[in-house]
């Protein structure tokens, strides 16, 4: 479950661009763009696909299920004179491998529901924290959720720490699914947990935009 520290809101009025693009800032520092590029610019901070990975667990009676979603790309864009930014993260929920083709075939069929809703995407609103421009630092990353069908409000708890041109970010957090109107998989036979936990580990990149 996501870090309690992490969850509170804060007003929209708090949460100004000058706090998101502090965050920002950090991204672009971490990967090698010092302070002489940041003067006008139009920038991309990407994800790297392949680099990427959302792994989930799922508890159930004398079983935990574990598994694997591909993420699609993901995209953070700057303006350094205005201060704008807009970012989302886009995960493959046709891709959900469990290892186990029976159970993985009744997720995305009966529980996802894949084939209707092929895309979960997170889209980027608010930024709680003030991370640090070297070394680790943890931010609060506040947005949408869109997933089968429907948005919900997320506060997704984000670590970041500084690699030589990389940034490295892990995110925890947990989906209450039956809750958002997914189907609850138990049955007579076995129980399973009503809430996923989710772990996203990703490498991001910075560029100019043209």
């Amino acid at each position: 479950m996501a870090n309690p520290r992490f969850a509170s809101r804060v007003p929209a009025a708090l949460l100004s661009r000058r706090t998101l693009g502090r965050f920002v800032l950090f991204l672009l520092l971490a990967c090698g763009l010092g302070p002489a590029t940041l003067r006008g610019e139009r920038l991309s901070i990407e994800l790297d696909p392949q680099q990427s990975t959302v792994t989930f667990t799922l508890g159930a009676f004398l079983h935990t299920v574990r598994g694997t979603f591909r993420v699609k790309h993901g995209t953070v864009r700057f303006d350094t004179e205005t201060g704008e930014a807009t970012g989302e993260v886009v995960v493959d929920l046709t891709s959900g491998d469990t290892g186990n083709s029976s159970r993985d075939r009744k997720m995305k069929e009966e529980v996802l529901e894949s084939p209707r809703y092929p895309e979960a995407v997170f889209t980027l609103e608010r930024i709680e924290g003030h991370p640090s421009l070297q070394g680790e630092s943890e931010v609060a990353i506040g947005g949408k959720m869109k997933i089968h069908g429907g948005e919900h409000e997320l506060v997704i708890p984000v670590r970041i720490q500084a690699r030589g041109r990389e940034a490295t970010a892990t995110a925890r957090f947990e989906i209450p699914y039956v809750k958002w109107g997914m189907k609850d998989p138990s049955t007579a036979l076995l129980s399973v947990k009503d809430r996923v936990a989710v772990e996203v580990r990703t490498i991001a990149r910075a560029s100019k935009q043209p």
